[in-house]
């Protein structure tokens, strides 16, 4: 077997820790931010879509980047390796220091066009916060390509290790931010760049200093047209499904936002407590980018298989524990949050509705669709994500939020319509054994 169970351990273990510290620094941020009233705390929870779509884009990249490199690891090419790693560095520094700039220019008319029709302070909030956060993206491409290529590697304990330096800066900034200087957004805003910049910097430098692969300087700043194209056959089609799905999910902010401050408030807090439940299923994601990938590079089809059905397992049972974690500590975890009673209420419904789907689904809507992507089938995956999205996603939270005054409860009932859709396409694609024909190398 090309991964015993004490190599998954050892790829996996480090990879939930790392998404345990980014929940709980996305939950700092919003117990922290709840202090400096409903308007902040709502700016905030408006823009975070838009920085998860742009960050979800980034990943999707590295993402299909690293779907090649493990792909030249598992076929022992390491030269290959090095440079399909130093092409992907390049393509995601010049693709996210393009996406600062356009954001930035566009800053306002962005903000007014998704979410026009918020409170002044509400609009306030969110224009601090978005200007701040977006000077981090180039930072945050270079930590991105050089994260994926450690992944690639199975060496996730460096990124683990990185991931505590930056939780550390965003939790003692936010608290210095908020409760010493009182700066509102800005106190969250701060440290959050400051910290992308210390990711970006340290992993990019630690990239050079890794034995497995040689990355090279002349791998980064020249341009091999051969390996970008394959990197872009898996990324593009990654990151266009990302970034229509991440789209889809600010939009369909946009339509909470019309329903008033309590449910955008509500909606907010929920996105951060739901980051307990798929952590497993998070770090899931990665993983089994390297796991399949390398196997897919050896030609061995029916390894992938088995790990694809053991992984799957493991997130199955480790969403239901983590469920059953999350609902009893449900009423401690929002008497953290400053909230008032409609809200704290409303956040409840909406973390059970949540936590319910992201068991029954979200393995099977996600962590499959990975594994699909990691063996080079990604436009299936793309085209299902696109019409979910469309179709179930902003059609039924139309349908429900709105036309049936429903609400953000209606959004959310609306995010399990689509999670069942992926979940179909996906096992029905899966159990065609079509996805061994796409190969990327």
């Amino acid at each position: 077997m090309i991964f015993s169970n004490k190599d998954l351990k050892r790829l996996i273990i480090p990879l939930i820790i790392e998404q345990i510290l980014m929940m709980l620094v996305g939950m700092a941020d919003t117990i922290m931010i709840s202090y400096a009233g409903e308007a902040a705390i709502s700016g905030v929870s408006l823009v975070d879509m838009i920085n998860n779509l742009i960050m979800y884009v980034l990943a999707a990249i590295a993402t299909g980047g690293a779907v090649v490199v493990s792909q030249y690891l598992g076929n022992k090419d390491d030269d290959n390796a090095s440079l399909a790693a130093g092409q992907l560095i390049g393509i995601l520094v010049i693709f996210s220091t393009v996406t600062m700039i356009l954001c930035l220019v566009f800053h306002n008319a962005l903000l007014r066009l998704l979410f026009g029709s918020v409170e002044y302070d509400v609009m306030k909030a969110a224009v601090t916060y978005f200007i701040i956060c977006l000077l981090s993206l180039p930072f945050l491409g270079l930590y991105n390509a050089s994260a994926a290529l450690y992944r690639s590697l199975g060496l996730t304990k460096v990124t683990m290790y990185v991931s505590l330096g930056v939780n550390l800066i965003n939790i003692v900034g936010n608290a210095i931010g908020i409760f010493v200087f009182d700066a509102g957004v800005a106190g969250v805003a701060i440290p959050t760049l400051l910290s992308r910049v210390f990711a970006g910097i340290m992993m990019f430098t630690l990239a050079f200093h890794q034995d497995a692969i040689k990355l090279k300087w002349n791998d980064i700043k020249n341009y091999h047209s051969q390996m970008v194209k394959r990197i872009l056959k898996v990324a593009l089609p990654n990151g266009i499904e990302n970034g229509l799905f991440h789209l889809g999910k600010v939009l369909v902010t946009s339509i909470v936002a019309l329903f008033g401050t309590t449910h955008i408030a509500a909606n907010g807090v929920a996105n951060s407590i739901d980051q307990i439940v798929p952590i497993v299923i998070n770090a899931m994601n990665l993983a089994i980018i390297t796991v399949v990938g390398q196997c897919i590079g050896a030609n061995e089809y029916e390894q992938a298989q088995y790990y694809i059905k053991k992984m799957m397992k493991i997130s199955y049972i480790a969403t239901f524990i983590l469920n059953v974690i999350v609902f009893l500590a449900l009423p401690l975890l929002l008497q953290l949050y400053d909230l008032s009673p409609q809200v704290s209420e409303l956040t409840y419904i909406l973390v059970v509705i949540h936590n319910v789907l992201c068991f029954l689904l979200h393995p099977s809507s996600f962590l499959l669709s990975n594994a699909l992507r990691a063996t080079g089938d990604v436009k299936v995956t793309m085209y299902a994500g696109i019409i979910s999205m469309l179709i179930f996603r902003l059609g039924s939270a139309y349908l429900f939020g709105i036309v049936l005054d429903l609400g953000v409860i209606g959004v959310w009932m609306a995010m399990g319509m689509d999670w069942l859709a992926r979940s179909i396409i996906f096992q029905v694609r899966y159990r065609s054994g079509q996805w061994m024909e796409y190969r990327v190398i």
